[in-house]
């Protein structure tokens, strides 16, 4: 019988590991750091990551208990995981059991390993089942040569190779993606390809073309929405090296890929690669953290670059590769036109250009699609007697009027209410409602074009699963007339017929407290105009972009009808600098949650003095923008350093001050914010 000691994260706040002794007598089954092991924890048994095994420990045997069972069913997670999960921890300031055991698949970390051994069987008989591994691929389109240099540059990068691939919508950035694909899996039929997306309902359509394009490579999937039986499958192709290409959200950047090759990181400036709870990491940047580590290409593609991707491109850090033309041959860039809302009248908020335009697109058999960022039927009901509004009990924000529903919502802690017969303060029956949503958009078109096939895509239409593949596919099929949606629908639907997009109400991100919000808008109207004219008008006419504003002055609008992202970016950069704002220095956000805001404003003042700062600005506490949600009241202290280096120094120190206080007040520290 043979005794070591192994030290094991589990995922705990603590930061700190656990010792565990392993007896056994079989010698072909030792534990090994990467190796997942059931140990017990308390009273409960739970699943931990073996970091490390020696032959001596410093904890008394009279405190140890052993490990229950391993799980050798699967190789050990490779150093280069364990690497990239030790650096997401220190660099996010969380231990490393709360990094790498959430983002493996939940029945990996079941007490039974049932489930993954049918798992591991199912996938031998898969195998078995097959071919020879095979890198053909069915036929490519040509590319243009803007098209083919993009590729050869990405197939022949060696080494770490960071590329910003700037290409307007349309370009063709998916088909480069492929072609790279097709051409270093023919270079090296063991290597993984990663291909990260932003959203789960941009995966149906991009999964199926890369089916096709690649018949004979086993493709795996990783998102959220996912059965877990169905994860855990994925999951162990790519852990095994089975999948060749691996298509995912966010998540999938911290999945084991023992031989990967490749990174591509496709609309690389989405905030959605930016976690918002738990380990608050992004995405991007592990991709490319974790490219260098290899020694490997990432491509980070957009055709509105964050500003951090931009400057680094600029600077000569990332290497800039354009695609200027769209990628079908005569598919124009759509026409942008402003339509001043404060001049022209509005009937059911939109001018008559707008409606004339939609009119004739009908007419013409085209499609047209009107964005406007909010859903529900309106943001809010009001009393004109009284003044009375929907306001949430339990947040400072409004509750959101849903007709159809007959209820008001708050989007923010799911609060629901019947819709008041009469106003609660004076009685009065007469309520309106103020703005527009989604839901009243669609009323409003119905109204005016009873004949159109009308869809609203947003949160709430698409609510079951598989109900947002179907929406999309009606689109495509050329089954809708008029298209409504959220940013669901802005960004990489290749939408063939359609020609028009109508903005409804992009105003309100120009004044914003939020110093990102004009980059955000930009991009997310950059990309929902991209929707437009895709493939070439047969008549020759122009596709056309209209955007209602009360600002048609504005700089951001002039770039826009430019499309010239080159000038929006250099003005916000200049802007950022002089302002000492990201990418030129570096922030961390400490947030804290109570039920009285005094507690938490008195709690970041306590912190804020806990470590004397060096190159380091720690600004006053806050209250957030949205100060209370479901009755919880929230304060964040802002730290910023032109330094990286000296704020992750500053920001170790710190957190082990903080978990050494003793307070009720829930807190979180973000790296790299995202919202201020």
């Amino acid at each position: 019988m043979r005794c070591l000691f192994v030290q094991t994260a589990v995922d705990t706040p603590l930061d700190n590991y656990f010792d565990y002794r392993w007896t056994g007598d079989d010698d072909a089954v030792l534990p090994a750091v990467g190796q997942l092991a059931l140990v017990p924890l308390g009273k409960r048994e739970v699943i931990g990551l073996i970091v490390a095994v020696s032959e001596q420990t410093e904890v008394p045997p009279e405190r140890l208990r052993d490990v229950i069972a391993l799980r050798a069913q699967i190789p050990p997670l490779p150093e280069t995981w364990m690497a990239l999960c030790r650096f997401a921890a220190t660099y996010y300031q969380r231990p490393l059991g709360e990094v790498a055991l959430p983002c493996l698949p939940k029945k990996l970390r079941e007490q039974k390993p049932l489930a993954l051994e049918r798992a591991l069987k199912k996938l031998a008989q898969a195998s078995s089942a097959s071919a020879e591994p095979s890198v053909a691929t069915s036929e490519a389109p040509m590319l243009n040569p803007a098209q083919q240099q993009a590729v050869d540059a990405l197939a022949d990068a060696n080494g770490f190779t960071p590329i910003l691939l700037h290409g307007i919508t349309g370009s063709g950035k998916t088909e480069v993606y492929l072609q790279a694909a097709a051409r270093r899996l023919a270079q090296s039929p063991e290597a993984q390809i990663l291909i990260l997306v932003p959203e789960i309902n941009l995966t149906p359509q991009l999964e199926a073309g890369i089916r096709a394009r690649f018949p004979a490579v086993p493709v795996a999937t990783l998102h959220s929405q996912l059965a877990e039986t169905e994860r855990l499958r994925h999951w162990l192709a790519a852990h095994l090296g089975q999948a060749k290409i691996v298509l995912g959200t966010r998540l999938a950047v911290l999945a084991s890929l023992p031989k990967l090759a490749l990174i591509v990181v496709d609309e690389e400036h989405d905030p959605s690669y930016k976690q918002q709870e738990g380990l608050r990491y992004s995405a991007r940047d592990l991709a490319v953290w974790r490219a260098n580590q290899l020694g490997i290409p990432v491509v980070l593609g957009s055709a509105t670059p964050s500003l951090e991707s931009w400057q680094h491109a600029q600077t000569g850090r990332y290497r800039k590769i354009e695609l200027s033309e769209r990628a079908v041959q005569d598919a124009a860039l759509p026409a942008i036109r402003l339509l001043d809302s404060g001049r022209n009248q509005l009937t059911d908020g939109m001018t008559a250009a707008l409606m004339a335009a939609i009119k004739a697109r009908l007419e013409r058999g085209e499609q047209s699609l009107l964005f406007l960022n909010r859903r529900g039927y309106a943001p809010v009901l009001s009393c004109d007697a009284c003044g009375w509004v929907s306001n949430c009990p339990r947040c400072t924000a409004f509750m959101v009027l849903h007709l159809s529903e007959r209820k008001l919502r708050c989007h923010h802690c799911s609060l629901e209410m019947r819709i008041p017969r009469t106003c609660p303060t004076c009685g009065n029956v007469d309520l309106q409602p103020l703005g527009r949503g989604t839901q009243r958009v669609e009323e409003s078109l119905q109204s005016h074009f009873p004949q159109a096939r009308i869809l609203r895509i947003d949160a709430d239409s698409t609510r079951r699963k598989g109900s947002a593949q179907a929406a999309f596919e009606a689109v495509h099929d050329g089954e809708v007339d008029i298209l409504i949606g959220t940013q669901m629908v802005a960004k990489g639907h290749d939408f063939q017929n359609l020609t028009l997009v109508g903005v409804l109400n992009p105003d309100t991100a120009l004044f914003s407290h939020d110093y990102r919000a004009s980059e955000r808008l930009f991009a997310q109207l950059m990309q929902v105009a991209g929707r437009a004219g895709r493939s070439a008008q047969k008549d020759g006419s122009q596709s056309e972009v209209l955007i209602q504003t009360r600002y048609p002055q504005h700089p951001l609008f002039a770039a826009l009808k430019a499309h010239d992202y080159g000038v929006f970016a250099a003005a916000v950069l200049e802007e950022r600098e002089q302002a000492g704002l990201p990418p030129f220095c570096h922030q961390a956000l400490l947030r804290a949650e109570a039920k009285e805001l005094q507690d938490a404003l008195a709690f970041l003042q306590q912190a804020a003095q806990l470590v004397a700062p060096e190159s380091v600005t720690i600004n006053d506490p806050i209250p957030m923008a949205l100060t209370r949600v479901a009755n919880v009241c929230r304060a964040q202290l802002l730290v910023e350093s032109a330094s990286r280096p000296a704020l992750q120094a500053f920001l170790r120190e710190w957190m082990a001050a903080l978990r050494a206080m003793k307070t009720r007040v829930r807190w979180t520290l973000e790296v790299d914010p995202a919202d201020i």
